[in-house]
């Protein structure tokens, strides 16, 4: 793990016609649009663009609503992707990126916050619920199963009597945003971690994991 990031930065970006090898999705959920850009709501959003950056690519491409990049990683076909649908319908932009770039259900991984968990805590599970968050709801409702890979980021509860909605449609706090590269670059490796070695090493890896 020591050279995790150098090796990386040392590949160039492929063609993306020549990328081949198992096919993997990751989808970071969020909202589009500039006034959610660094909301509590877009974390799923902001680790998707920090693996984008240690991968050297850049999201060029929409389709099937969302934004996409095509990466070659661990001799594997990356797709990430930000759904551009808002968070309450992930699901229409998922299921289709799926279905075209034959993905198995099992090389799904879906990124997002959890206020169930303490900020810089980072939970993998192979499925479940949707602990009431309306990306996941909306992947679990068209896919018709709950048997797909996650990454919780965890933001915390809400202060006091905070509305929840407001609560994670604020920015991070000014102590959680000098945090926030570290919570970042871990749940980077997390999520490629998914890829290389798959769910249950990551999981041994990283679950539990916080910031620093």
């Amino acid at each position: 793990m020591e050279h995790f990031f150098e090796t990386i930065k040392k590949q160039r970006e492929p063609i993306v016609e020549s990328i081949g090898g198992e096919p993997y999705l990751l989808v970071g959920l969020g909202n589009p649009g500039r006034e959610y850009r660094e909301s509590r709501h877009n974390f799923g959003f902001m680790v998707i663009d920090r693996i984008a950056e240690t991968l050297r690519t850049e999201f060029k491409k929409s389709q099937m609503k969302a934004l996409i990049s095509v990466q070659a990683y661990e001799g594997k076909k990356v797709i990430l992707s930000k759904p551009q649908t808002y968070m309450n319908c992930s699901g229409q932009a998922v299921i289709p990126l799926l279905n075209y770039y034959k993905i198995p259900r099992e090389h799904l991984l879906v990124i997002h916050d959890d206020m169930d968990l303490p900020f810089g805590t980072l939970r993998m599970r192979p499925g479940g619920g949707s602990g009431g968050q309306k990306g996941l709801e909306s992947i679990i409702q068209l896919l018709g199963t709950q048997d797909f890979a996650r990454l919780r980021c965890g933001i915390g509860h809400p202060p006091g009597q905070m509305d929840v909605t407001d609560y994670v449609l604020n920015r991070f706090s000014k102590e959680e945003s000098k945090l926030l590269p570290s919570v970042l670059e871990n749940a980077t490796k997390a999520a490629l971690s998914f890829v290389s070695v798959g769910i249950q090493e990551a999981m041994t890896r990283f679950n539990g994991v916080v910031e620093g």
